[in-house]
């Protein structure tokens, strides 16, 4: 059989790729290398650029001289600069914000979310001065009406209640409050002085174990057992309580608030009680346990009758305010009874009913030893009322505005008496005339230390005017054509 060599089999053709058929084309060739030059000069420029931005940080940093100074110096230089530049200060860079918060001292709160979740006490860790009332009221921010009263102030919407602004369902639940007075508490121990609404015991109870330097305290619509929680405040000076505020909330603070109050907080140095009710009983708790006590203001109280003969038992009180009271005391009691305040040296009627003569009376013989009278814009004080005045003998300072039923002939009947009167200030009383000073009241001014007198705006004006031939009916600047 004839030899026939095999065949040798083919190789099988490679099956054509995309790649292939585009490098064998020389123009699609010459665009996939363009992509690829521009793809690395692309990255070259990105490395270049963050080459650049990291040289540019090391020289920034370095340039940075305030890197060179520590904490505690860098926070001296910023406390010398003024408050206005607190802000943009704070926003150069985050030690600069760290140190700045640092020096804030006092903040009045509008989210009770930020004290809550504790970003208030790391941003602000050495807060002396927190008024928390704002943020306890759930009021609307974007609200184009805000109503602003002496203690509050806060935005309303269109919506009125009856009862008054704020409604029980507006503020916080007392969880909710007693829970970021923990948290404040416990990040701000050097607190000085706190300004709340709706506290409860509990709330108040952890400030007072907590914040040992607290000194000062403003509770708003507090109840009578909520005051046990301050019982703890061993260094509270000064308190405030507000009670009720006609048209914004309504809450009792009465006698047995009032001798929790003077059981547990003896060191008390100034009192304001702003419409709380309350008796003889309750003043009388504070003189005897409140011992240290000096300044007591009653601002539109609803004390019962009797209350003033209990101003005996401040044994060292000094001044006496009575604010926006519509009655100073509706039954005093004999005065054989009344006592007197030896120590008192300041007796303040602002904004006053003083239409009752019984208890102006009563009240002018409880603070005979006083050496200052102020008596601003008080309804009823005429000739008759401050004739009774004239039962003080140590006087030395005597101030008269908006009184205007007061006569000349009535206030010289009674300062004329006042052998020890150096300073006289007499202000808005349109009864008053320079044309009635007789030539004893003359006397009188000429040997006072300090004379104020202004009478009325048309005696001022008279006597500015002098000498200019000005108001003499015209006849200087009109004449007849």
């Amino acid at each position: 059989m004839p030899y026939s060599p095999k065949k040798t089999p083919k190789p099988l053709k490679k099956p054509v790729s995309w790649p292939d058929l585009w490098f064998k084309n020389k123009a699609l060739k010459h665009v996939v290398l363009k992509m690829q030059l521009q793809t690395l000069s692309t990255a070259a420029k990105e490395k270049a650029k963050s080459e650049t931005y990291e040289t540019q940080t090391l020289d920034d940093s370095a340039n940075d001289l305030t890197s060179l100074l520590s904490d505690s110096l860098l926070l001296r230089i910023l406390s010398k600069l003024p408050e206005s530049q607190q802000n943009s200060n704070s926003l150069v860079c985050k030690r600069w914000l760290a140190l700045q918060g640092s020096l804030v001292r006092s903040i009045k709160l509008l989210e009770w979310d930020f004290l809550q979740s504790g970003r208030l006490v790391s941003r602000f860790p050495n807060l002396n001065d927190v008024d928390l009332v704002r943020a306890c009221i759930g009021s609307p921010r974007n609200s184009g009406i805000l109503l602003t009263h002496k203690f509050i102030s806060i935005h309303l919407d269109s919506d009125f209640f009856p009862g008054g602004f704020i409604q029980e369902e507006k503020l916080l639940s007392p969880n909710s409050i007693d829970g970021g007075l923990r948290v404040l508490a416990r990040g701000c121990p050097n607190l000085r002085k706190l300004v709340l609404i709706a506290a409860t015991e509990d709330g108040l109870s952890s400030v007072a174990e907590e914040c040992p330097t607290l000194q000062e305290l403003e509770l708003h619509c507090c109840s009578d057992l909520s005051l046990r929680g301050i019982s703890a405040c061993q260094n509270l000076q000064i308190l405030k309580l507000i009670g009720i505020v006609d048209g914004f909330y309504n809450s009792v603070i009465s006698d047995i608030g009032l001798t929790i109050l003077a059981q547990g907080c003896r060191r008390l140095v100034k009192l304001e009680l702003s419409g709380c009710e309350g008796s003889y009983d309750g003043i009388k708790a504070i003189g005897q346990c409140c011992q240290m006590l000096e300044e007591l203001t009653l601002c539109d109280h609803r004390m019962d009758g009797g209350w003033l003969s209990a101003l005996s038992f401040c044994g060292n009180l000094k001044t006496l305010r009575l604010q926006s009271c519509k009655s100073i005391d509706t039954n005093p009691g004999p005065d054989e009874h009344l006592g007197s305040c030896p120590t008192l040296e300041r007796l303040h009627l602002q904004r006053c009913q003083v239409r009752d003569k019984q208890s102006v009376k009563a009240m002018f013989l409880v603070c005979e030893a006083v050496r200052e009278i102020v008596l601003q814009d008080c309804w009823g004080l005429d000739n008759d009322m401050f004739s009774m005045a004239s039962t003080f003998r140590r006087v030395k300072f005597l101030s008269l505005e908006g009184c205007s039923l007061l006569t000349t002939e009535g206030l010289e009947s009674v300062i004329l008496s006042w052998n020890e009167l150096k300073r006289l200030r007499v202000v808005s009383c349109n009864n008053i005339r320079d044309s009635e000073v007789t030539p004893e009241l003359s006397t009188l001014f000429s040997v006072l230390k300090e004379l104020q007198w202004r009478p009325d705006s048309r005696s001022l004006l008279l006597s500015n005017l002098a000498g200019t031939g000005v108001g003499k009916r015209g006849s200087r600047f009109f004449k007849r054509v």
